[in-house]
């Protein structure tokens, strides 16, 4: 029971996958990508309570291992991954209408994000260093494909951009990883990359292979999660690729790669102590914070706009991973899951904003709020969340990383990047309201009306900011977890 627990995350997303590469998308199988992406929300509660009851658990002969870390980047999987395959038929109905896409290319999309989810589910079951990297790497493969669906120039082009940083990230990360085994097949018991073995032999590896390799892996790994220097590709696979894809590699995917750089950085303190893994985060974290800030001051579009809210807040996590200690790791990991709905819903909600009103430009959008009430207020409320504002959950867990960083004796950096966060959430505050308010021009060549949102689609977004305004308030169920989570990313097994 408990190996079929930890396989349906990844067999769910398989079979659904299969499904559309046998019977294509259609109106009887638009929702099988959703529906696979709920039994994998499931098979993460189910395995929440496993784990709760039972610690962590090892299958497929030792290839795959679960403890409340990897289930917590699950329920994060699971949970965004259900607002936007539950977003996607409407959307791609959409494209269909408007002869941007056919139903080869919705069929293609759909198996394709199903891959991609199983993908992300491999990278956080995954036992050993090898076996997570090589679940990175196969979730840049799968994505690549979905940057340039729509096959135009700066799609094409943005889809090339991608793979040629990631590639090149991926490649450092797998020196690192070679670097690591070198130096683990030096030890009197020789784990190899297991993660926890390598944890349990860190005494025995040597500290200056160990050094080199963390900083080719956290680096690599954090090309992925769109940090300094190798950040570059974000904005440009963000805004090309389709709505839903932009909600999935925002929300789910770069907090995936962080993922990585948790179970990294744990081998790096227990060989090298806490320093080294915290001061290269928070040269990442300070390059990332001030990158996004300043860019976002002059953004035009508004799916770039987003992309790089996506650097400043995964550099938000990345400073909470450097301050380190559990209420450090509760935050980051808190604040995982509220970005991943957060941007979730943002991404979603524009990629209808962009189907009703036919450009991203921020400058060419006026009085959404007069012609699409209920998406402007998702939009609203989501750019609010996104922000930091009570009672939703982002509040919350960056109270707690600054909390963390004043008592840890970073207060100049926790006030130098709660500076930075300030100024991009201002600036965020300042372009989205110029698309929602004002009035809708009149006179020739003004817009007619905006048609309405699709129920399903304002379900979703409605669904979103009202599970992150409840975490916001309140973990609940999620307490345990959080603490058992976090108690593992400080550093117990």
């Amino acid at each position: 029971m408990i190996t079929l627990l930890m396989l349906a995350p990844v067999g769910l997303p398989v079979l659904g996958a299969l499904a559309y590469l046998l019977f294509g998308w259609r109106p009887a199988t638009a929702w099988i990508a959703a529906g696979a992406a709920a039994g994998e929300l499931a098979a993460a509660i189910g395995l929440a309570a496993v784990v709760d009851l039972s610690g962590p658990q090892i299958a497929v002969g030792g290839l795959a291992r679960v403890d409340a870390l990897s289930v917590f980047m699950l329920l994060v999987i699971g949970t965004v991954g259900l607002l936007a395959t539950a977003a996607s038929p409407s959307y791609l109905a959409a494209e269909i209408r408007a002869g941007r896409a056919s139903m080869r290319t919705a069929a293609r999309h759909s198996l394709l994000v199903q891959a991609f989810l199983a993908a992300m589910a491999s990278a956080v079951l995954a036992a050993d260093l090898g076996g997570l990297w090589i679940a990175i790497e196969a979730t840049t493969i799968v994505t690549a494909f979905l940057v340039g669906q729509r096959r135009t120039r700066a799609a094409v082009e943005a889809a090339w951009k991608y793979v040629v940083i990631c590639s090149t990230g991926i490649a450092l990360a797998l020196l690192g990883a070679l670097l690591l085994n070198y130096a683990a097949q030096h030890t009197p018991v020789r784990p190899g990359l297991n993660l926890v073995g390598l944890i349990a032999a860190a005494h025995t590896l040597d500290p200056a292979v160990t050094k080199i390799a963390v900083a080719m892996l956290v680096i690599g790994f954090g090309t992925k999660a769109g940090l300094a220097p190798l950040h570059a590709w974000l904005p440009d696979a963000h805004s090309q690729a389709p709505a839903p894809v932009s909600a999935l590699m925002s929300g789910v995917l770069l907090s995936v790669a962080f993922y990585a750089i948790l179970r990294v950085k744990l081998v790096a303190d227990a060989v090298l102590g806490a320093g080294f893994a915290r001061a290269l985060l928070l040269v990442m974290a300070l390059a990332s914070l001030a990158l996004a800030a300043s860019l976002l001051i002059a953004q035009r579009d508004y799916k770039r706009m987003l992309a790089y809210s996506s650097i400043e807040h995964l550099a938000l996590i990345a400073t909470g991973a450097a301050v380190g200690g559990p209420l450090a790791m509760a935050a980051v990991l808190l604040h995982m899951l509220g970005h991943g709905l957060a941007k979730g819903v943002l991404f979603l909600g524009a990629g209808q904003l962009s189907q009703t009103d036919g450009t991203s430009r921020i400058a060419q959008i006026r009085a959404v709020a007069a012609r699409q009430p209920v998406l402007a207020g998702c939009l609203g409320f989501g750019v609010l969340a996104l922000i930091g504002l009570p009672p939703f959950s982002i509040f919350a867990s960056e109270l707690g990383i600054a909390r963390a960083g004043f008592a840890a004796g970073l207060g100049w950096f926790t006030a130098i990047a709660l500076s930075l966060t300030a100024v991009a959430g201002a600036v965020l505050v300042i372009h989205v309201s110029r698309m929602l308010l004002g009035t809708p021009a009149e006179g020739p060549g003004a817009a007619t009306a905006s048609p309405r949102l699709p129920a399903a689609a304002g379900a979703v977004l409605l669904a979103g900011l009202t599970l992150s305004a409840a975490l916001g308030v309140t973990a609940g169920p999620l307490t345990g977890l959080l603490h058992s989570a976090a108690v593992i990313a400080v550093g117990t097994p």
